[in-house]
């Protein structure tokens, strides 16, 4: 946490208050207790927060953290936790919303279990294969709940989870666009598949290389901000050493075109093209 003196503003329970700095900056703080017995005006103790927010849009944001007040505390520690896994598996810088997301999917989560109400999450193959240390982290969140509230949650949720951390990860404003890019590899996968007729090894560092590169190829593609520099040289002897490779890739841009309306550069389909010769012959 920053060093800054913050004085409450409001308090949204004992867990959440909304606090402001010197400069008269607005903070949202999450710690157990740091609201409790408190009152607005008083100087926040910053040894007992444990997360800070800064509110993107006052009106969204504030209602956002608004609905941290019916949420119990366990689940606040539960998320807690999944994010710490995160940071020590992936190091990966998580876009602040990703918090909130998870503390309201699994409140709700355990609301629907309770009900009798199943969840079938029809992407788990892909996220399992796609997002393996973000799957992994999500199956601990699974033990979380399990350890922390007695609930036992099915693996279909871990994939739901493992897509939030996704979300935050790409920094995307919706988890719809997480879905996307799953979508998306996945029928990168199967163009490729057709084309170069190699059967991948899912367990190989190339393979996932390959995802990777993928999973930030389509960040690009959906944020409109693709590669597209001017290396005609560079560009010219990749389509010359890898035609097959590069007739591949030319069947994915076809293929994205066709399903998204983008067209894809040419920087982005060299890259495309190296990435599938590392894949198809690692040994070169």
């Amino acid at each position: 946490m920053g060093s800054e003196r913050l004085w409450i503003r409001s308090i949204v329970n004992n867990n959440v208050v909304l606090a402001v700095n010197e400069r008269g900056q607005e903070r949202v703080l999450l710690g157990k207790g740091v609201g409790f017995k408190q009152h607005p005006g008083a100087e926040v103790d910053r040894r007992i927060v444990v997360r800070e927010f800064v509110p993107k849009n006052k009106v969204i944001g504030n209602q956002r953290y608004a609905m941290l007040a019916d949420v119990p505390v366990v689940y606040l520690e539960v998320v807690e936790a999944i994010l710490e896994k995160f940071q020590e598996l992936v190091h990966t810088e998580l876009d602040e919303g990703v918090y909130l997301d998870l503390v309201d999917h699994i409140s709700f989560a355990v609301t629907r279990l309770k009900k009798g109400l199943g969840f079938h999450n029809s992407l788990l193959p892909e996220i399992r294969t796609f997002y393996p240390q973000e799957f992994q982290v999500a199956l601990y969140g699974l033990e979380q709940i399990r350890e922390k509230t007695g609930f036992v949650l099915p693996e279909d949720e871990a994939g739901a989870i493992a897509m939030h951390l996704v979300n935050g990860e790409l920094q995307y404003d919706n988890l719809n666009q997480a879905t996307k890019t799953t979508l998306l590899i996945q029928k990168i996968l199967r163009v490729f598949r057709d084309s170069i007729g190699v059967k991948l090894d899912e367990r190989s560092l190339h393979y996932t290389r390959f995802i990777t590169h993928l999973k930030f190829f389509a960040q690009r593609l959906f944020k409109d901000e693709m590669l597209d520099t001017d290396d005609r040289e560079l560009q010219g002897l990749v389509r010359t050493q890898y035609r097959q490779e590069y007739a591949c890739a030319e069947k994915i841009a076809a293929m994205i075109w066709q399903d998204y309306a983008i067209a894809i550069p040419e920087e982005e389909m060299m890259y495309l093209t190296v990435y599938i010769r590392r894949i198809t012959r690692p040994d070169d």
